[in-house]
């Protein structure tokens, strides 16, 4: 390891950053709240000395001499098949403190300890700062952890959050500053810390994120590299440059107000342009959409770094002979439309268990080596008509329409705020009465909308939330046809909640973790709820089978019953069919990425009906044929 000093512009002494937080706490004096606090930090700080004696079962900080990565984390399918090893030497490459650039290291240090020259494993300040945040907030909003608290956190202990857990790391913190120099501890963070995409460690990320080494990087580069660290995945560049920037903003601000840099470079590493290099994240995986999903369901239920660098055996919900069946239908359909005039089209198929709702097939575009943009579950796109069988739900859970009931399909025209909206069907024509039925199956827009006005369309708001579609909605007039963003996942999701009769678990790629030693850490066994209306979900199934047997999705018939819908966004550039069988619901989308018209007059049935019926024929191979239960089975809900 090196030992050369660490090369940074030295802050100069001045109020307590933690000061400036207090400041607006209210309530309490800024004098007497700063006393509170260093009285507060001096008691924790005094307290941790006092219990590093009594903490004799710890780990021995001293094996972190001889340094090395922690144990791989293996991803398999549901067979037991391995698809990946995310967290393994390939993907790290441990450099000198020397060759870091002084840029990253202020930047990281900025952002996470800026006072790690001057503590001695824990910081007085910054967990007083803890302390009083958390109470004011009433929760846990602020850990006050030192780098070097995060590195023995990272290498010896669990997740678990738990007070002894926090005592622990202080603890450890205090034996490894007194055993190894702070250039020793600083180096190894930054070789051990996970930046995303697969990265641990600075130099394969820098790699990763900006094609060069971490001894080239700049300040901007820097300062958006250390915005990582707390939710690599959700600030990535490669995710959002938006977020990125706006992380990166705020660890410019941190750099400039400790004087670590000046205001004109603070304003340069805004301006600087930011040039990407490639995603090199999974290498090796043999299914990089699903162990991608993955790595971000994970972070999204155990928090930040979640990949641990612990060994954990994920095994999938997904048999990989399955989810190549469906890349390959996905790059055959791609090739087909390229053929027919859809240029630069990207296609989304999403595949799940309506009964567990366990993700069976998941394929984020054409290609994952030239794009690692995951369009099933990132792409927020407008499902157009396939939005419809949600309106018509919310009309039968009021116990006061049934598939049969009569809607009028004639010209009208509402008030929208200051303007008038006058809605027109695909044809531009009318068709004056039809059941229910036979509006969904032909896809009119008149019918849909005056039944959204007449159950109020907050009903169908409600309806959609609790399917957990959660893009923004207002109650608008329009709101029937779509105009919302959705990715597929959450169209076949709520189709299966559809398909399963109300019945729902959260959808999931994940059916179990287990540590090392085979300790189960997370159990997704199925533990269905009912969310609708068993009837009115038959009822909304029932309809939609009339949509494939005389609609507009002729196309998507196959040899057992199905239900489905077809969707066209306006000017073409988002066309769909989500369909189920009693079994198995999906959901295929294809779009421009640039969201541009895809070709005058795709549309859902005609385009991508066929792929969902080739991909579903495929899928349903020797699986016994079911038929969808009736409304009649289900008691149907009181009017109300």
């Amino acid at each position: 390891m090196s030992s050369r000093t660490f090369e940074q512009k030295q802050p100069q002494r001045r109020t307590s950053p933690g000061f400036e937080f207090f400041k607006g706490v209210g309530q309490i004096a800024g004098g007497t709240l700063l006393s509170l606090t260093m009285l507060t930090s001096s008691i924790v700080a005094g307290g941790l000395v006092g219990l590093a004696i009594s903490f004799r079962n710890l780990p021995d900080v001293r094996q972190l001499r001889n340094f090395f990565p922690s144990e791989t984390t293996y991803i398999y399918d549901i067979k037991g098949k391995l698809l990946a090893s995310v967290h393994g030497e390939a993907n790290r490459e441990v450099v000198p403190l020397d060759k870091i650039s002084p840029n990253l290291k202020r930047a990281v240090l900025a952002s996470e300890d800026s006072h790690f020259y001057y503590h001695h494993g824990i910081n007085p300040t910054g967990v007083g700062r803890a302390v009083v945040t958390n109470l004011v907030a009433g929760g846990v909003k602020e850990g006050g952890s030192t780098v070097t608290m995060q590195l023995v956190k990272n290498l010896f202990l669990t997740r678990k959050r738990a007070f002894t857990r926090k005592l622990a790391e202080g603890v450890l913190a205090i034996r490894l500053e007194q055993i190894l120099t702070k250039d020793q501890i600083l180096e190894m963070y930054l070789n051990q810390v996970y930046w995303g995409h697969n990265n641990y460690g600075v130099q394969t990320a820098a790699r990763s994120y900006f094609n060069k080494s971490a001894e080239n990087l700049t300040i901007g580069e820097s300062a958006m590299m250390a915005g990582l660290i707390q939710a690599p995945e959700e600030f990535s560049p490669f995710a959002s440059m938006k977020l990125a920037k706006q992380k990166q903003r705020e660890v410019l601000g941190r750099m400039l107000e400790l004087n670590w840099i000046t205001q004109q470079e603070y304003d340069d590493a805004l301006k600087q342009e930011i040039k990407l290099g490639r995603i090199r994240s999974f290498q090796g995986s043999a299914l990089p959409y699903i162990t991608n999903t993955v790595a971000q369901e994970l972070a999204k239920k155990f928090g930040r770094d979640t990949l641990l660098k612990g060994g954990m055996r994920v095994q999938t919900t997904v048999d990989a002979d399955f989810q190549i069946m469906a890349e390959d239908t996905v790059k055959k359909w791609h090739k087909t439309l390229l053929g027919e005039g859809l240029g630069k089209n990207q296609i989304a198929l999403v595949s799940i268990d309506p009964r567990t709702h366990f993700v069976k097939a998941l394929v984020g575009g054409v290609d994952p080596k030239a794009s690692e943009f995951n369009r099933a579950t990132q792409a927020l796109r407008q499902p157009g008509s396939s939005f419809k069988p949600f309106v018509y739900y919310a009309a039968f859970a009021t116990g006061k329409f049934a598939p049969d009931s009569t809607v009028i399909d004639s010209p009208v025209r509402y008030r929208d705020g200051d303007n008038w909206y006058t809605p027109r069907n695909y044809d531009g024509g009318f068709s004056g009465a039809m059941p229910i039925r036979k509006a969904l199956a032909q896809s009119r827009n008149i019918p849909v909308i005056k039944l959204g006005k007449t159950i109020g369309m907050n009903r169908v708001i409600d309806t959609c939330r609790t399917l957990g579609i959660m893009s923004p909605m207002e109650p608008v007039t329009s709101l029937p046809l779509g105009a919302i963003g959705v990715t597929p996942l959450e169209m076949a999701s709520a189709y299966a909640t559809f398909a399963n009769y109300g019945w729902q678990s959260p959808p999931t790629v994940i059916a179990r973790i287990t540590d090392s030693s085979g300790n189960v850490i997370l159990d997704n066994t199925p533990k269905p709820q009912l969310v609708l209306d068993p009837w009115a979900s038959a009822a909304t199934i029932d309809v939609m089978q009339s949509v494939v047997t005389e609609g507009t999705g002729k196309a998507a018939a196959i040899d057992r019953p199905s239900a489905g819908k077809t969707g066209t966004t306006s000017s073409e550039k988002d066309i769909w069919y989500v369909g189920t069988v009693p079994q198995l619901t999906t959901a295929v989308w294809i779009g421009r990425d640039d969201n541009r018209q895809l070709a005058s007059g795709a549309t859902g049935g005609g385009k991508v009906a066929p792929i969902w019926r080739d991909f579903m024929t495929k899928a349903m191979k020797g699986v016994p044929v079911e038929k969808f239960k009736p409304p009649s089975q289900f008691p149907r809900p009181k009017a109300n």
